[in-house]
C-alpha cells in the first residue's frame, strides 16, 4: 500500500483566502479534485507541509457567456469538474472540441473528481519519474525531476523532459483561450499558448502564490470546425500518449468552403505543447479537399518529434500523430 505523507489540510471559502494562504505558506500545494497530485504524494514526487482545499470555494465553479473588453467570450470557472465542461450545453455548442477533451480524460470517476483547473495545471509525467520512490531508487536515485541529477530520457541532457498529458491544453490553446490568475498581486490574464513553458520542472509561468481562476475563451465570429483526438492503449484512465487538437475557421457554414485560419496544437511531447508550423498553403482551401488533409498531416509527422518520455517507442508514436490528425479532419468533413 502507499500511503500519503503527513501533511495539514486548508479549506478555506473564497479566492483571496487562498491567495493569502499560498503567500504565507510556501510550498503549500492546491488540491481540486486531487487526482494528480494526491498519487503523485503516494509517489513522494513531492511532501508539502500543507495542502489547500479548493472544496469551499464557490466562486471558482461557474460558467457564463458574457461580454469582454468588445468581444463575447465563455468565463468557465476552474473549479468545474471535468465531467460538468464536457456536459454543459453552452460549452458543447461552441467549442465542441473542449468538451470532447474534457470528456475523453481518464475515467468518468475522475472526471467526475478532476477539474479543468487541475487538468490545466496537470504535472508533467516520465516513464523514469511516475513510479514508486523504491522503483526509482533501483535507477540508482531517480532523475532531474525526482531525486536524482540525471536525465534517463536524454543522456546527458541538463533540461527536464517531461511531457504534458493534458488533454484540454491543446484545445484551449487553439480555441485561443485565456488563463486567470489570481494572486498578491491583484489578477493577471495569461493566453494560455504562453502559459507552458519547455521545462519538466516547472512548465508554466503561474507563480508559487497564483489561482488559477478561470479560463476565457472567445467565442467564435465565423462558421468553425473543430475537434480534438487522442491515441491511448486502453479507452480509458490512460493518459493520452499522442494528442491532437484542431481549429478551422471556414469562410461559410460548409466543409466545402475555404478555410480562413487554423489552428493545430499536438501534446505529449515535452512540457509544452507545439503549435504546428508552416500551414499557410492551407488557407483558402476548402476543409473538404484532400490536399488539405495531406499539407497538415505532412506538417504534423514533420514537426512533432516524440520522446522516449511516455511508454512506446516515439518514431510509432510519431507516426500516430499523423494518423489521428488525417482520421480527425476525416471525421469533421464526413461530418458536414
Amino acid at each position: 500500500m502507499l500511503r500519503l505523507p503527513q501533511f495539514g489540510v486548508a479549506l478555506p471559502s473564497n479566492v483571496d483566502a487562498v491567495v493569502a494562504l499560498l503567500r504565507d505558506n510556501p510550498g503549500a500545494r492546491i488540491v481540486a479534485g486531487g487526482t494528480d497530485i494526491l498519487p503523485n504524494l503516494k509517489h513522494r514526487l513531492d511532501e508539502p507541509g500543507m495542502l489547500i482545499s479548493l472544496a469551499q470555494v464557490s466562486e471558482l465553479r461557474s460558467i457564463a457567456k458574457l461580454a469582454h473588453e468588445g468581444r463575447e467570450v465563455v468565463e468557465i470557472g476552474a473549479g468545474n469538474t471535468l465531467t460538468r465542461v464536457s456536459e454543459d450545453p453552452l460549452v458543447r455548442e461552441l467549442f465542441p472540441s473542449l468538451a470532447t477533451a474534457a470528456g475523453l480524460v481518464a475515467s468518468p470517476l475522475i472526471r467526475n473528481m478532476g477539474t479543468l483547473g487541475g487538468n490545466v495545471n496537470l504535472d508533467t509525467r516520465c516513464r523514469y519519474v511516475n513510479q514508486t520512490k523504491f522503483w526509482r531508487e533501483a535507477l540508482g536515485g531517480g532523475c532531474l525531476k525526482s531525486e536524482g541529477n540525471v536525465c534517463f530520457v536524454v543522456p546527458g541532457g541538463r533540461n527536464c523532459v517531461a511531457a504534458m498529458s493534458s488533454d484540454c491544453v491543446p484545445v484551449l490553446i487553439s480555441l485561443g483561450a485565456e488563463i486567470v490568475l489570481a494572486g498578491p498581486e491583484g489578477q493577471r490574464v495569461v493566453p494560455a499558448a504562453k502559459y507552458f513553458k519547455a521545462d519538466g520542472l516547472r512548465h508554466t509561468v503561474r507563480d508559487d502564490a497564483e489561482l488559477t481562476t478561470k479560463l476565457r475563451v472567445p467565442v467564435p465570429t465565423t462558421p468553425r470546425r473543430s475537434a480534438y483526438a487522442k491515441w491511448t492503449v486502453r479507452k480509458s484512465i490512460d493518459f493520452p500518449l499522442v494528442s491532437v487538437a484542431l481549429r478551422f475557421d471556414l469562410k461559410s457554414d460548409s466543409v466545402d468552403a475555404p478555410v480562413t485560419e487554423l489552428v493545430v496544437v499536438a501534446g505529449v511531447l515535452g512540457a509544452k505543447p507545439r503549435v504546428i508550423a508552416k500551414l499557410d498553403d492551407v488557407i483558402g482551401k476548402p476543409l473538404s479537399d484532400p490536399a488539405l488533409s495531406r499539407i497538415v498531416c505532412a506538417a504534423v509527422g514533420k514537426q512533432c518529434k516524440p520522446l522516449e518520455n511516455v511508454p512506446y517507442e516515439a518514431p510509432y508514436r510519431r507516426r500516430m500523430f499523423e494518423v489521428f490528425t488525417r482520421r480527425a479532419i476525416a471525421e469533421l468533413v464526413a461530418a458536414g
